[in-house]
């Protein structure tokens, strides 16, 4: 995660009474690994350090005989603190190194790949590294800080940087606010001279480098504006010992609306590094993001999601997902949504809370008595319906001979929840 995580997703921290995981959240902006999001600064003519990127450790010499000078050796996942992280299986500090020959790649590359990382922004499980990074190494002689963003508060890209760089920038903006740089930009006219001018200058460019660093900037904003990027973040974005600008490492984001558009980009897609359970549901059209509790919901809307969960929360109990299943749901996606529910093994009840508007009550609950039937359902199971053919689903309910609990409003609803496990 980056220190603008709350800009990619409206669920984040803290919401009402429930907190969310900090590790799992819904995938509504792609994530690329440092080697996909390089490439696509090379395309874009940003500076970065020559690479390879390899998936056996038998290939690193190869990989480094093809570079020249350190070698920096990278895991590739998709959190930050990797060089600070642990490899659960061996005990093996950092998944990031230096080194200077091919054969030392390849010892540190045997240490990472196909082992679990565990940094400050994975689960407790750790993230299998299966795949590797062997860039050249560069001297910086200043590491500064450069993203863009989108913004809804500026209503379009804002450029956040600061001299104060390759650190946790999140630290930065909490200890020392006034190193932020923010300059919002016209996203019909875009980013121009006099910006870019303005924003090396700030960040502490002199003489020749100042064009340097103003061509670098643009180029980057091409890169955002062309891909469709939600985020590019260059961290450290950095003045080399030799006079050079680098961007040393970076991480991409890109809004899932424009996939249609951006077909090559979201091929890139690590489906391996999300919540299975998320990808499951994302083949159906379903909302869910898995938390840590052991109550299953499935709502229709994302404020009654929301609101479903906090009642949970607030009569002792933990909600283990968020799952709105729409206002297009049918009979097979309420099946399939019981399914994701009920393979997690933390769930120990379900609650299933829908308003009826443009989704039928009589609908849902054909859905949830196939679902129950199909999967074999043992677990409680709370049910409440309120609004369009309410009364013919509480009958298909009513006549289907499982054992389903019968709520009157949320309130109830969550009490019997609560109350099941």
């Amino acid at each position: 995660m980056s220190f603008f995580n709350s800009i990619r997703t409206p669920l984040h921290k803290t919401t009402g009474l429930l907190t969310f995981s900090s590790t799992k959240y819904q995938v509504r902006h792609l994530n690329l690994h440092e080697y996909q999001s390089k490439l696509l600064m090379d395309r874009f003519g940003v500076n970065t350090q020559k690479w390879r990127v390899i998936n056996k450790a038998s290939d690193a010499p190869k990989a480094a005989s093809e570079l020249t000078g350190e070698l920096v050796v990278k895991a590739q996942v998709h959190a930050g603190g990797r060089g600070k992280g642990t490899f659960i299986e061996t005990g093996f500090k950092g998944g990031v190194h230096l080194c200077k020959t091919g054969a030392e790649a390849q010892r540190l590359a045997g240490e990472m790949l196909n082992k679990h990382l565990v940094t400050k922004q994975t689960a407790a499980e750790g993230t299998l590294v299966q795949n590797v990074m062997i860039a050249e190494s560069v001297d910086p002689k200043r590491e500064l800080y450069f993203a863009i963003l989108m913004d809804r508060k500026y209503g379009g890209p804002v450029i956040v940087a600061s001299q104060k760089g390759g650190v946790d920038i999140e630290q930065v903006a909490e200890e020392d606010p006034a190193a932020i740089i923010k300059e919002p930009v016209d996203i019909v006219k875009g980013i121009t001279d006099a910006q870019t001018k303005k924003l090396a200058e700030q960040l502490g460019f002199t003489g020749s480098k100042i064009a340097d660093a103003q061509n670098q900037m643009k180029n980057l904003y091409q890169l955002f504006i062309k891909t469709d990027a939600t985020q590019v973040e260059v961290n450290p974005f950095a003045e080399t010992t030799d006079g050079k600008i680098y961007a040393m490492d970076a991480k991409i984001n890109f809004d899932d609306n424009a996939s249609f558009r951006q077909k090559e980009v979201f091929e890139m897609r690590d489906t391996a590094e999300e919540d299975p359970r998320e990808v499951e549901a994302t083949k159906y059209g379903l909302n869910y993001i898995g938390l840590d509790g052991n109550i299953g919901c499935m709502v229709n809307g994302a404020g009654l999601a929301m609101a479903t969960m906090d009642i949970i929360k607030l009569y002792g109990g933990t909600p283990a997902n968020f799952l709105d299943v729409g206002g297009g749901a049918t009979e097979k996606t309420v099946t399939e949504a019981f399914k994701i529910l009920t393979k997690d093994p933390r769930v120990k009840s379900i609650l299933v809370n829908i308003f009826g508007g443009i989704m039928k009550c009589d609908v849902i609950a054909a859905g949830i008595v196939a679902a129950c039937k199909q999967v074999g359902l043992k677990i409680p199971l709370v049910v409440r319906l309120e609004g369009t053919n309410v009364e013919l689903g509480k009958k298909i309910l009513q006549e289907s001979g499982l054992n389903i609990v019968a709520a009157n409003d949320l309130d109830d609803a969550a009490k019997k929840a609560v109350a099941t496990l």
